[in-house]
């Protein structure tokens, strides 16, 4: 995942820079406006972080110029701006997001993939192995069975499919609990939360998965891995 960081504060943008490689993401870095709108325009993201104040041109013009040339790559502001009125003339100038400082890495982390799975086409009807998978209708079914999900255990295999090839750690699953706890209220309440949990529904979603020609790997110290089953391999890697 490619990822635009335009920020001026070097000690910021460094300490970024570090977190965000280490949790997958490939970093190109713009001091200041100039540099971020050149990039911007000429180089394909995957998503951007930009700061509304940064030097030479300021982070709202650089938004404004992107989605006028019709730019559509996710773009999350991150600022010490933190009046309504600005967080609103963000969000009118094409901002997708809005995070002010100071913030926690792990809320920025699940904004990030928040974003990025939101401008990942639904897919229906998708066959991967003899899974069968309808993000659109909620529904996923083996050679024509329905699987028996709980809300928690099919947000993981969105999770898991949507970042398929790619480890997803903890914290990603525990965040994308919390956002659909957020945006559907009630749903899944009487299940257990915790990092803890994560381990619980892995093994419970590992199960249902037997026979489809898809396993979930667990990579030490990293997370978990869905691939196909063909693809195994031991090295870094041990089952729950």
């Amino acid at each position: 995942m490619n990822l635009l960081l335009a920020e001026d504060d070097a000690i910021l943008a460094d300490a970024l820079n570090v977190q965000l490689r280490r949790v997958g993401f490939e970093v190109e870095h713009a001091p200041n406006g100039a540099v971020a709108e050149y990039l911007l325009l000429k180089t394909p993201f995957d998503i951007a972080i930009l700061d509304l104040g940064l030097p030479m041109v300021d982070g709202l013009t650089v938004l404004k110029r992107l989605r006028a040339a019709k730019r559509h790559l996710p773009v999350l502001v991150l600022t010490a701006l933190d009046s309504l009125d600005d967080r609103v003339a963000g969000l009118n100038a094409g901002a997708d997001d809005y995070l002010t400082k100071p913030f926690d890495f792990p809320e920025l982390e699940a904004r990030l993939h928040a974003l990025l799975r939101r401008g990942r086409p639904l897919t229906t009807g998708q066959a991967l192995g003899k899974l069968n998978f309808d993000r659109g209708a909620r529904r996923a079914s083996v050679l024509g069975e329905s699987l028996d999900l709980s809300p928690r255990e099919w947000l993981l295999l969105d999770l898991l499919l949507l970042e398929r090839d790619r480890v997803v750690t903890k914290e990603q699953i525990m965040a994308a609990w919390a956002q659909d706890r957020g945006e559907n209220r009630g749903e899944g309440r009487n299940e257990s939360s915790g990092g803890n949990s994560v381990e619980v529904y892995i093994h419970r979603l590992r199960r249902k998965l037997e026979g489809t020609g898809l396993q979930i790997r667990t990579v030490r110290g990293l997370g978990y891995l869905l691939e196909a089953e063909s693809t195994s391999s031991t090295g870094g890697a041990s089952p729950l």
